[in-house]
Formats: C-alpha cells, structure tokens, sequence
C-alpha cells in the first residue's frame, strides 16, 4: 500500500514513500544518527507521553531517527535517494543512512558546491565528505548516481519495465539544466533543487524541495496542469519565510501543506493563513503519516494529544505507528 511518511527531524527534512511496487523512495535525510536505535525508539515514545495539549506542541523537541523510524516499520533498504539540493540539513547523517540503507539508485544535483565547517557546527563534515565522493567520484554505480531535470522520464521512476506510463509514479518537475547552471555562477542552491510530483492512486503529492521564485516560475510556465489544485503539499523550504513569493499558492490551492521545524516568528503562516489554506506542522504532530493507497488520503500524525485536539474519535493504527486525524479528500 502507498504511503508517505514525513518524519520530524528537527530543522530539516526527511521524506519516505512506500510505493505500491514495494519499492521505497526516501527523499533528504537529517537527523541520521549511529546510536542505539532501540533506545532512540523508546525515548521518543516516553517523550510523547509527557506531552501536553496546551498551546505550543513542541514536538521539536523530541525528533525522530530516520534509521530508528525506518526500522521500526520494517523498511530495511531502500530503491532510491534523493538529495534535492546540496543544503546539510537534507544531508544530515546521509553516511549512516547509507551505510543502513544501501541505496540502489542516488538523485543529486550537478553542483559545484564547497563547504567549510566552523568549530561548533551542528553538521558533520564527515557527512560532507561522504556525499562529495558520491558526487565526484567515477564510476558512478553503487550507488548508481542519476542527475535528472524537469519532464526527465525513465524506467522504474514515471515507467514501467516495458516503457509504459506508470512506474512509482514520479514526476521531475524541477529543476533544470539553466538553473543549476545558474545555481552554481552565483553559489545558491535552492533555485536547483528537485520538485518531484508523486501521483498514485489519482492523488497528487508534491515535493517541494528548498525552491525558490525562479523554479515555480518555470514550473508555472511548463507544468501548471499538474500542480494546479494540487492534493497534498511538503512545504519548499520546510515552510520558512525566505524572501520568497507565494503567489504559487494561487494555483496550487493544496488541500493540506505539510511544515517542518523552524521557529514561530520564521515561517511562512501569513502565506497560507490569509489564502485559507490548512497546513500542520512537525511541531505539533510529530511524524506525519499519508495512506496514499486510500480514496480520501486518510492523514495520520505520531503525537496523540495533537490527534485528539483534531478529532476526539481518533485512534492508533498498528500499520502506520500512528493516530487517525482526518481526510485529506473528503
């Protein structure tokens, strides 16, 4: 059965998808730590149950393991990684989740990007390093390294293994061969980052990446019919204000956007709340679980209280680790 996992991991970004060929897409990792996953997995319960339902959630507080998470529902390797931009809060831990995972099939960028790290840095340059030899280094297989731009189609991924439409339903949408040019004269990665359109099951799911105005520009202008009204949003930018336009929210219209972690003050609420648009956040749900296999999109979130403030019907489904808030699709 489909399904979207959208994993609370402090200020980054971490999302996995199930697909109906058994396959399991993980798309940015942070938070991928080598330490005992067990206890990982009990700490993050007790932390849930001492939660309360007054104002702040403060989920961010208690963020999740990929690896742990993962294992926790029995996905123990995965088809294919995507890094949609070069950023390290979408590469935190990437060495461990690899050397966990062993990824078939690596997305990435053609970016030139350079890094230095200061004492104190929340990011590991060991985890630099590791991506820089899976950028660099020739031949690129094992993983197999694939740089793909917007309409990219290819076994597998939007095709079947006799070329038909359909494979796990992926869908590039950006960025293209001008802007990662562009990204890499002016050493700004957001403006190449991967948008990915998951359809499955007639539902739409876009990944949003770390995007900026010139690549829903080019969306806009090239593939507006898929985006328009658009099922489910992962927030570019985890939701942050960037100095950014939303007029793309114009068109899209999602029924549900989904933000990371950031502080109050630094996301884009206003964007959203003054187009009536409804968005939840990892700050009060935890973890976010989507059962794309599902007419209505039924979305489920890992913090009890915050499943009970929705919906006092709620309940836990053993499948998805998680309680039922509401459809998405009505």
């Amino acid at each position: 059965m489909p399904t979207i996992h959208y994993l609370n991991v402090k200020e980054g970004d971490c999302s996995v998808i199930e697909h109906y060929s058994g396959n399991v897409t993980v798309i940015d990792v942070c938070n991928a730590k080598a330490e005992d996953f067990i206890s990982e997995i009990i700490k993050a319960r007790l932390a849930i149950k001492k939660l309360g339902v007054s104002g702040n959630f403060n989920q961010k507080k208690y963020p999740v393991n990929p690896v742990a998470y993962l294992k926790t529902h029995k996905i123990s390797s995965v088809f294919r990684f995507v890094l949609t931009h070069p950023d390290m809060d979408h590469m935190d831990g990437i060495k461990t989740f690899f050397e966990e995972f062993e990824p078939t099939n690596f997305w990435d960028t053609d970016n030139k990007e350079k890094k230095e790290f200061e004492e104190g840095s929340p990011y590991s340059e060991e985890d630099w390093n590791f991506y820089k030899k899976l950028r660099d280094n020739k031949p690129r297989t094992n993983p197999r390294r694939l740089t793909l731009f917007s309409g990219s189609t290819g076994k597998y991924y939007n095709r079947t293994e006799e070329g038909l439409q359909g494979g796990d339903g992926l869908h590039i949408l950006a960025s293209t061969s001008e802007l990662v040019k562009e990204a890499n004269e002016v050493a700004d990665y957001n403006d190449c980052s991967y948008v990915i359109l998951y359809k499955t099951g007639g539902h739409r799911i876009l990944f949003g990446g770390d995007c900026q105005d010139k690549t829903w520009k080019h969306i806009l202008d090239v593939h507006v019919g898929d985006v328009k009204d658009v099922d489910l949003l992962i927030a570019p930018h985890h939701g942050r204000k960037s100095s950014r336009s939303y007029e793309f929210l114009e068109i899209l219209k999602p029924k549900v956007t989904l933000f990371g972690n950031a502080r109050a003050e630094h996301l884009a609420y206003g964007a959203w709340n003054n187009r009536k648009l409804p968005f939840i956040t990892n700050n009060q749900a935890g973890c976010i679980v989507v059962d794309a296999g599902s007419e209505h999109l039924p979305l489920y979130v890992t913090h009890k209280p915050f499943a009970e403030q929705l919906n006092p019907y709620t309940f836990y489904s053993e499948e998805f680790k998680a309680y039922y808030c509401y459809r998405v699709k009505p």
